[in-house]
């Protein structure tokens, strides 16, 4: 949806990195769990979830053009 919006595939490489570097660790009972990497989705609270539901609305908006 990015390419096709017109942006730079530099741009597209670092949103993919900012996306797939994360990692998470997880407390239960106050211990905590092994490192993960999460496999869908974005992080609570994560910069770029505002742009990135930006891109899908506008993705959304020109398919129902």
């Amino acid at each position: 949806m990015i390419r096709r919006m017109g942006f730079h595939g530099r741009w597209i490489v670092w949103i993919k990195g900012c996306l797939e570097s994360t990692t998470v660790i997880v407390f239960i009972n106050g211990s905590p769990t092994s490192k993960f990497k999460p496999m869908r989705g974005l992080r609570q609270s994560d910069p770029l979830a505002p742009f990135l539901f930006l891109v899908v609305v506008e993705g959304l908006t020109r398919l129902v053009r």
